[in-house]
């Protein structure tokens, strides 16, 4: 492991898996008419289906498939235009959503979800599945319009629902949600167990930006009611899209102005204060669990350790 900085002084966080991307999404398209239809019948195009949020995956891969070989589906939705230099480009990508998996595309035992997949998909796969599977949330939530309960249209390639009663126009949402690494003076990192969680996964503290709220409130006002402690110098370190089902997680590190953690028993049931040796020998012997290699929450925890968990802290920062 490399020399450990101090917190407020190491980099942003680098690319997360869910970060990534290898296509444009060429947005200006999607108003143009008949887009969809064209597209169909292009010879370059091809199709990712996903069905109840899984998608086939076959040589560590997703399974494009040309539309012909797409039988009945719901919501299609365009995805965009494989980049250069990645695998299939200039390919033009579609979302199918089916009702379930279908077994003339790939076997059922390799349709994975997103979470099962991510950590080993290159760029250009992290990057249509990620989106895929927010835009299909989306549609499975917001089929009526929110002002008079009519079922709304699919229009603009997939990206809006309009309300046919009143003409009103309906677009993907994505919810805000700030997560922090909590460092107090003696550079512990604070973590906390959810109460819907088993007892012994930890992980970093977040919550959604609640409506006229910066972000570095909503750390604030995060970290308070949760453990009961006031932060400063918040710091922002990067973000990363979370489709379950519409979550931006937006990263922060910030600094512990007490240690007297009180959990909220409502969110959160314990929070303990970890030094790396600590951290390290409590997950080496199973003590506790921390969030897998796909989230922000495990690159916002590395960060602060200053590499892979499964390495021996280095002896800058055994504390």
């Amino acid at each position: 492991m490399t020399e450990t900085l101090p917190p407020l002084l190491q980099p942003p966080l680098e690319a997360l898996q869910l970060s990534r991307a290898d296509s444009d999404r060429l947005g200006e398209s999607r108003i143009t008419e008949n887009f969809l239809e064209t597209l169909w019948d292009a010879p370059d195009t091809r199709v990712l289906a996903i069905a109840r949020g899984k998608a086939p995956v076959t040589a560590g891969g997703l399974h494009l498939v040309i539309p012909a070989d797409i039988g009945a589906h719901g919501v299609l939705a365009y995805l965009g235009r494989v980049n250069e230099g990645a695998t299939d480009a200039g390919a033009q990508v579609i979302l199918a959503v089916l009702e379930e998996e279908d077994p003339r595309l790939a076997p059922l035992d390799s349709w994975l979800g997103l979470r099962d997949i991510a950590t080993s998909l290159d760029a250009r796969d992290a990057g249509l599945f990620t989106e895929a599977a927010a835009i299909a949330n989306w549609h499975a939530t917001h089929t009526h319009c929110p002002r008079c309960g009519t079922p709304t249209d699919v229009r603009d390639a997939g990206w809006v629902r309009q309300c046919p009663r009143d003409g009103s126009q309906h677009y993907p949402r994505t919810d805000a949600a700030i997560i922090v690494s909590v460092v107090d003076d003696e550079d512990r990192l604070l973590l906390g167990s959810a109460v819907a969680w088993p007892e012994n996964r930890y992980s970093t503290l977040a919550g959604f930006v609640e409506p006229g709220e910066s972000l570095e409130a909503a750390v604030v006002r995060e970290v308070g009611e949760e453990a009961g402690i006031t932060v400063d110098s918040t710091q922002y370190l990067g973000s990363q899209p979370w489709p379950f089902p519409a979550s931006l997680m937006l990263g922060f590190t910030a600094h512990a102005a007490s240690t007297d953690v009180v959990p909220d028993q409502q969110e959160i049931r314990s929070l303990r204060w970890f030094t790396r040796r600590e951290l390290f020998t409590a997950l080496q012997e199973e003590e506790i669990a921390v969030a897998g290699g796909v989230s922000i929450a495990r690159a916002l925890i590395e960060r602060w350790y200053g590499g892979p968990l499964d390495e021996e802290p280095s002896r800058a920062g055994e504390r």
